[in-house]
């Protein structure tokens, strides 16, 4: 391997695991929807959310929520 490989290889590491750090610590909430129809007609309807944290980061989100429920978001139902 020439050095100047090495060195692009040694970047992405930090580079990943920085973004995993920064994902864990904040969290990522990731949404689709999927639809399987045929002629128009809607026969399979699937919505996916996923949330990606640490448990320390929820934790923390969870006392603060609860000192002040006033943050927090209105919910349907």
């Amino acid at each position: 391997m020439r050095p100047a490989d090495q060195s692009v290889d040694g970047e992405r590491r930090v580079a990943l695991v920085d973004l995993l750090d920064r994902v864990l610590a904040g969290g990522v909430v990731i949404t689709g929807d999927i639809r399987l129809a045929i002629a128009d007609v809607d026969l399979v309807a699937i919505s996916l959310r996923a949330l990606i944290s640490s448990v320390s980061t929820l934790s923390v989100s969870a006392v603060e929520s609860a000192a002040h429920p006033e943050l927090e978001p209105p919910r349907d139902g």
